[in-house]
């Protein structure tokens, strides 16, 4: 997971007072004078108003903090490495799952709900509803649809298709924040709709896999539900309260919270990972899989399958933005959200509630391909400046 990243306000410091208001030197005659001469001024009215206090700059550690937490594509895809050449490497934590598996995206949602600041997110959820409404309502819509149209065209079979399809009914996910940033998209409206579609999740991806899957295996929305409250709604909703208790101590811990979801969200996705390509290479690899190398069989097509979902994310929801009339910066922004998941629930879900080890296989997958695509697309848009960039400011309403 990526931080959160609010707007801030700067201001420039007051430039030093110009040479004709200064005093200078007596001139030199008989008289005596004072070397200086004070500077009289006559105002109209009140007086000004003094100079604001100089803006005290960001810690070199923050930066860094910040900068460690930005590389979660390289931690992830290292990870990826170690489980493909030493897949006992995690063992130590999938020996725990699926309770491991939960308090893992618990402390991630906790650390989400640390960075957020209750004030500043329903005043940008006032400032912009339509933009809002309308992503998250491509999110629902475009992902859920191509998880099952492309498990249906590749053919995959029962348990991956419910893994894909889960995958697409999943909310966005945070990292798509700092890839906005990176692609100079509008910061404000993907981190509103992050949460607003975390806090949909409840209802809707239960519900959608239910509708969308529930012709492979049974799907049970109830429990789905309740799980997904508890890791994800419940920390966020913990980790704000904490900050508006101990303002202090959040205002210390705030800028470890994004390394540590990075971090915790990559040991997720590889642990995962790890154990699915164990399990492929083991005991199932001869029946389905071929001579059980990575690349091989079906392996290959799920890779196949995750990267086609995410591709449609990122270009059909560029298209429906630019169809809908938003700018250039808001079109980024709802792309990348809809394009980039919350892989660590689908994770979650799939070894909480489905008995086949399989089903987690496309959210694992997923965090390592998706956050390589993003970051990508992210990369080529930094080096494309939005024509809109320099009239229209972060905290102005939608149009």
């Amino acid at each position: 997971m990526a931080p959160l990243i609010l707007p801030l306000r700067f201001r420039l410091l007051p430039e030093a007072a110009p040479g004709w208001l200064r005093a200078s030197p007596a001139p030199r005659s008989g008289l005596s004078y004072p070397r200086r001469l004070p500077v009289l001024q006559c105002h109209a009215g009140p007086a000004p108003a003094p100079p604001p206090p100089p803006v005290v700059g960001i810690p070199r550690w923050n930066s860094i903090l910040a900068s460690a937490a930005g590389l979660y594509p390289a931690y992830v895809t290292a990870g990826a490495a170690v489980a493909v050449a030493r897949p006992d490497a995690f063992r130590w934590f999938v020996a725990l799952a699926p309770g491991s598996y939960t308090f893992a995206l618990g402390l991630i949602m906790l650390a989400m709900g640390l960075t957020l600041e209750l004030s500043e997110f329903l005043a940008l959820l006032r400032e912009r509803p339509i933009s809002i409404l309308f992503g998250c309502a491509a999110q629902y819509t475009i992902m859920p649809a191509f998880g099952t149209v492309v498990s249906r065209v590749l053919g995959l079979p029962p348990s991956l298709s419910v893994g894909l399809i889960l995958l697409g009914c999943c909310p966005g996910g945070t990292a798509s924040n700092v890839v906005t940033l990176v692609a100079k998209g509008d910061v404000p409206l993907s981190i509103v709709m992050t949460v607003c579609s975390t806090l949909g999740a409840v209802f809707l991806t239960p519900l959608l896999t239910k509708i969308l899957a529930g012709a492979y295996v049974p799907v049970d929305v109830v429990k789905l539900s309740l799980s997904t409250l508890q890791v994800v709604v419940a920390p966020i909703l913990l980790g704000s309260s904490i900050q508006s208790a101990f303002p202090s101590i959040v205002k210390f811990v705030t800028p470890f919270a994004p390394l540590l979801a990075v971090l915790t969200s990559s040991l997720l996705a590889c642990s995962v990972f790890s154990e699915n390509f164990a399990r492929l290479r083991s005991t199932i690899a001869d029946a389905s899989y071929g001579n059980g190398s990575l690349f091989s069989g079906d392996i290959r097509v799920v890779m196949l399958s995750v990267f086609l979902l995410h591709f449609a994310g990122f270009i059909v929801g560029y298209v429906a933005a630019a169809i809908g009339g938003f700018k250039e910066r808001q079109r980024r922004a709802i792309s990348i959200e809809v394009g980039m998941q919350n892989s660590s629930l689908g994770v979650v879900l799939a070894s909480a509630h489905f008995s086949s080890p399989l089903v987690a296989l496309p959210a694992a997958l997923s965090a390592i391909v998706m956050n390589i695509m993003g970051s990508t697309l992210g990369l080529v848009w930094q080096h494309m400046t939005p024509a809109d960039l320099k009239n229209e400011t972060i905290g102005m309403p939608d149009v």
